[in-house]
């Protein structure tokens, strides 16, 4: 996509309609009320992949836990990961933490008001780094995000592949040229909040309530569900696994056991907690058999094995696919020095309590639920 100097005077128009509409009717959301650099980020790197309202109470409990920059830099791991269970993309919390630290040692624990020192933070890019630039700062920089590409080509009845580098960097430039100073974050975030709430992806734009509706060229061309222009998802790739639930009767303990495996630190959900897993679809028989062997890995005596409901779990570019035996086993006492990255805790503290600070990814939910209906 080449810079057009016809599409900078049409953007140019769009700018104080949508402001009058933001300004009038924006979502009241618990990260516009104080608008830190630091509270702007943490919803921000939140927000990716994630659901404004699944995002809320995360939000609020990250924050009600983590107050500053500095205590997130020191926070222990298994405590920042338990608090960021549920949202997935665990590298991002982690990159979150190496960032605060940076903060903290190279800044004195204020984000820089600077967008090109931002963009050298880890886990922070083009669009993170203008979204706090703007949003925080009033600096007129664009943030760029899907929702924003949604919107841009809409109004532009651009065609170009909004998946390519070079489309996203010309709508950067055009937007530096219309960018209002003051009110630069507002109009950025006029810009996301059409694209989430009216200017809609899959065939459902709201262009009757749209304040740009008289402005929008592919509107006024009846086109509006042509863009954004995108090429076609790849397949995903189907990866079958086989979980063991363990059912443990520790003695005369009234409440179960159950194990848990942490995952290696490099991969998919890297040094997570997961149920223990075969990464195939195993038969009745070698799934008896299995469960076996870990019972005497794990010093527990092997009373047998019931087939769970199957479920699946989407990740961006893979698919698992999971069958699961439910492990009933039996020790007089709580075994002692497990295996390096096995634990077997009540079953309890699969529960969203205080009493752990494991985190069991989402991608296992539905067979949590079998522990803890509640969760």
């Amino acid at each position: 996509m080449r810079y057009n100097p016809d599409h900078c005077k049409r953007l140019k128009q769009i700018v104080e309609p949508l402001l009058l509409w933001y300004r009038k009717d924006h979502r009241q959301l618990p990260w516009r009320d104080n608008p830190s650099p630091y509270r702007v980020w943490v919803s921000e790197i939140m927000l990716q992949q994630t659901r404004v309202e699944a995002v809320k109470p995360y939000f609020e409990r990250f924050l009600r836990e983590l107050p500053t920059i500095e205590d997130l830099a020191e926070c222990p791991e298994e405590k920042l990961l338990k608090l960021w269970e549920g949202l997935g993309y665990y590298s991002r919390v982690r990159n979150m933490q190496k960032c605060a630290q940076q903060v903290v040692s190279l800044y004195q624990g204020q984000f820089p008001a600077d967008e090109a020192l931002l963009k050298k933070l880890p886990g922070i890019g083009d669009y993170t780094a203008g979204a706090v630039a703007s949003i925080a700062f009033d600096l007129p920089v664009p943030a760029v995000d899907g929702n924003v590409l949604r919107v841009l080509t809409r109004v532009l009845s651009c065609d170009e592949d909004i998946t390519l580098p070079k489309t996203k960097e010309t709508f950067r430039q055009l937007l530096l040229e219309v960018e209002p100073s003051p009110g630069a974050g507002d109009f950025n975030q006029s810009l996301m909040e059409l694209g989430a709430m009216v200017c809609l992806p899959n065939g459902a734009p709201q262009c009757l309530v749209c304040p740009l509706s008289s402005l929008c060229q592919a509107h006024l061309e009846g086109k509006e569900l042509f863009f954004p222009v995108k090429p076609p998802k790849k397949e995903r790739k189907i990866q079958e696994r086989t979980l063991f639930l363990f059912d443990c009767q520790i003695g005369t303990q009234q409440e179960k056991y159950t194990l848990l495996h942490q995952r290696e630190a490099k991969g998919v959900l890297a040094g997570m907690w997961e149920f223990p897993a075969e990464e195939s679809a195993l038969s009745k028989a070698q799934a008896d058999c299995a469960a076996h062997k870990l019972c005497s890995l794990m010093g527990l005596d092997f009373e047998g094995i019931s087939p769970e409901k199957p479920s699946r779990h989407i990740f961006t570019h893979i698919e698992w696919k999971m069958s699961a035996w439910q492990v009933r086993a039996f020790a007089k006492t709580l075994p002692q020095n497990l295996p390096d990255g096995f634990l077997l805790i009540p079953v309890s503290q699969l529960g969203d309590t205080e009493q752990s600070n494991i985190a069991l990814p989402s991608a296992f939910k539905a067979y949590r639920k079998r522990f803890v209906p509640s969760f």
